[in-house]
């Protein structure tokens, strides 16, 4: 008996034994019954079945192998199953130990018939593999994009949801801190409040953006006819006020006047300028140069120290190249993924414009974003 007919023969013991496995795997949610642990398996049998049964030429066997094989429209069963196992609450290790279990179950049964007299093909049981391979394949990248939308769904929601507590807390720490009633102390209180949450509210809105880029095509740009100088020079006095141990340095020596968006280059400014306090030598100053070339904007930012190691540099504005679980035990989680360079990167790209990065011990580190003013 071929193995596609032998499938079709024996589908209820195969169902049942991928049922019994599934059973035996601890998930959070509630217990799945009969239907949720048999849930698209007989589909994907079939499907296997199906592909059996076709013919395959060498090279079309060689695509597959390789990862080449036709891209179908509709979803296939493999797909619907990751999505179904996600929301059951399995872990994408426990839906990929179904297939193992299955692969196993198939094989066996079909091999103890094979010790009976059935003569064996071997063309057959490479073909389930390649099928269960594609199978396999197919549930994983799904299982991955779903996990992949929930986060950028929960990250929204959380971002939104979370910006009404933090302006009432930042609007009655400001009025606080403002009030004449309040002794030296209740004032100093009060400043650290509104700071923190202001820095909170950063944390936010750099979140939202960060979803922003990942379920749509950029960060939205609004354009008016601004000047960036004075906007550049207003964020360098407040980082100035916030870290009065650094020594920054701003020139500006022309108007840079063209179509932007101010409060989204305000980001830009703040977020380039800050990193560079934070990592920078402290005892060497910053320097950030405001100018205008050839009907465009060069905003540059110098700082001292040591030099961004070579392996980090190619990633330095993706915070998800640049993460890693050996930088969370040498840094700890404070450190965070460091959203700011990759934020103030989509809003330049967001502008048609270029931001780079240099880095070596003689020179520093510079920043440069070259935007066009029209």
């Amino acid at each position: 008996m071929r193995l596609p007919d032998f499938i079709l023969a024996n589908l209820e013991p195969i169902l049942q034994a991928w049922e019994d496995f599934a059973r035996t795997i601890q998930t959070p949610g509630a217990d799945l019954d009969r239907g949720g642990l048999r849930d698209h398996a007989e589909q994907m049998l079939r499907a296997i079945v199906s592909d059996l049964r076709t013919t395959q030429t060498v090279q079309e066997q060689t695509d597959k192998a390789q990862g080449l094989a036709p891209q179908n429209d509709e979803e296939s069963p493999a797909e619907t199953h990751a999505v179904t196992r996600l929301m059951a609450g399995f872990s994408i290790d426990q839906m990929v130990s179904e297939y193992r279990a299955l692969r196993t179950s198939v094989l066996s049964q079909w091999l103890d018939q094979v010790k009976h007299g059935t003569a064996l093909e071997v063309d057959d049981m490479n073909r389930f593999h390649e099928a269960i391979d594609q199978a396999l394949a197919e549930s994983i990248a799904s299982y991955s994009r779903a996990v992949e939308a929930s986060r950028n769904v929960f990250l929204g929601i959380l971002g939104h949801d979370l910006r009404t507590p933090l302006g009432a807390i930042l609007l009655g720490a400001d009025m606080l801190r403002r009030s004449p009633t309040v002794d030296e102390r209740g004032s100093r209180v009060a400043t650290q409040i509104y700071t923190s949450v202001q820095r909170a509210s950063q944390i936010v809105g750099d979140l939202l953006d960060l979803t922003r880029c990942q379920m749509g095509p950029g960060i939205p740009v609004k354009r008016t006819e601004v000047d960036l100088a004075p906007i550049c020079e207003r964020i360098v006095e407040e980082i100035r006020a916030f870290h009065p141990a650094s020594n920054i340095v701003f020139e500006a020596k022309a108007q840079a006047t063209g179509s932007f968006d101010g409060p989204r280059m305000e980001q830009v400014f703040s977020n380039i300028i800050s990193n560079a306090v934070q990592h920078g030598d402290a005892q060497l100053p910053i320097t950030v140069e405001l100018a205008t070339r050839a009907e465009t904007v060069v905003f540059t930012v110098r700082n001292g120290g040591n030099p961004i190691s070579a392996d980090v540099l190619p990633f330095i504005f993706n915070p998800m190249g640049r993460f890693s679980q050996r930088s969370v035990i040498e840094h700890g989680p404070a450190e965070g993924l460091g959203l700011g360079l990759f934020i103030a990167s989509e809003i330049v790209t967001s502008h048609q414009g270029l931001i780079e990065v240099e880095s070596d011990l003689a020179s520093g580190t510079v920043f440069r974003a070259t935007l066009p003013v029209r």
